[in-house]
């Protein structure tokens, strides 16, 4: 990598490497031997098998760090482009926010500032593993920009996450003689019927309403068969702690199916510089995960709203504009 990269090239080149979650290894090792080539000094951890996290650094202490998630969300599908979108699978979610940070990382370099790292983490579209088990890397930085696609407006706040699988157990008998048994499929509807039903209470002033989404149902073996078993994976974007969001949860489930906890992070207010366009955001992030790291700042290119989508995308001015965004609030944070 010179010190100016091919931005557009990077980011395709990114999207081309699958790395749906679970699956970050090919995208570590690339990135290690690119950054590497780079001269940056790159340390790997892992969080599971071939599965690592990656820090990326200079010859000088870092002040700031530039991170971002190596995963994304299923199915992969490759790169392509017209005059003014580059569409895949992390366009926006994360891999256009590497790519700018990367060549954001190397403009600094070239114009003599060696404080910038980069940081990039495993899992963070499920449970948040890579951030979680991060802290074997801190460099010492005093600040932390995690890129996801906010618009390249910064963040003021966003919601917290809770996400949890619900599980029923039945018995199995032949759908013929359904009274001699008991569907864990029929639980779980009703729990999820319940769970539809609850009052969160009035929005949070500053972040809004808690939302859920019932992500996965899964139970039941055969359409002649009572199901046995049966789970489902909910999630909240939460305006207020996840904490009470879990325990009306509970409630509502009384007892009927085992409830277990696969990711829970509060609410977080966020550091912003002067100049750049701010907003609430409504999504999670690996924030609450990364306190050791800094003060933490939230900006990214892309829109939340392609982000997971089939047609995911990122506009090529707008990966432009956050290399230009990240380095001026590199430049900012060193003075501050």
């Amino acid at each position: 990598m010179a010190d100016r990269v091919d931005l557009f090239e990077l980011t395709r080149s990114l999207i081309d490497i699958p790395s749906i979650t679970g699956g970050e290894g090919p995208l570590t090792d690339f990135l290690s031997r690119y950054l590497t080539d780079a001269g940056f000094r790159v340390r790997t951890r892992e969080v599971g098998p071939r599965r690592s996290n990656l820090l990326a650094l200079l010859d000088e202490p870092p002040v700031c760090l530039l991170c971002t998630h190596l995963d994304t969300v299923p199915p992969w599908f490759g790169a392509h482009e017209d005059g003014s979108y580059i569409y895949g699978r992390g366009a926006c979610d994360a891999k256009g926010i590497m790519a700018a940070m990367i060549a954001a990382a190397a403009g600094l370099r070239a114009e003599g500032r060696r404080d910038c790292g980069l940081l990039f983490l495993a899992g963070e579209e499920t449970d948040s593993i890579g951030a979680r088990k991060a802290d074997g890397l801190n460099p010492g930085s005093r600040f932390i920009v995690v890129g996801e696609p906010t618009r390249n407006k910064l963040g003021s706040a966003h919601k917290g996450v809770l996400t949890v699988e619900l599980r029923a157990a039945g018995r199995a008998v032949h759908s013929a003689y359904p009274e001699r048994g008991e569907s864990a499929v029929l639980k779980i509807l009703d729990v999820l019927e319940d769970l539809r039903s609850l009052d969160f209470g009035p929005p949070d002033e500053t972040l809004g309403p808690t939302l859920m989404n019932i992500g996965r149902v899964e139970g039941g073996v055969a359409p002649n068969v009572v199901p046995e078993e049966a789970r489902a994976v909910v999630s909240f974007r939460t305006g207020k702690s996840p904490g009470l969001v879990l325990s009306l949860v509970e409630g509502a489930a009384a007892g009927r199916v085992d409830i277990s906890v696969i990711a829970k992070s509060e609410p977080q207010v966020l550091f912003t510089v002067p100049g750049i366009a701010r907003e609430i955001m409504p999504f999670g992030t690996d924030i609450p995960y990364l306190a050791s790291f800094g003060r933490p700042l939230l900006l990214g290119p892309g829109s939340v709203l392609d982000a997971h989508s089939e047609h995911e995308k990122v506009e090529k001015a707008q990966l432009e504009e956050a290399v230009v965004l990240y380095q001026s609030i590199v430049r900012t944070l060193a003075e501050a």
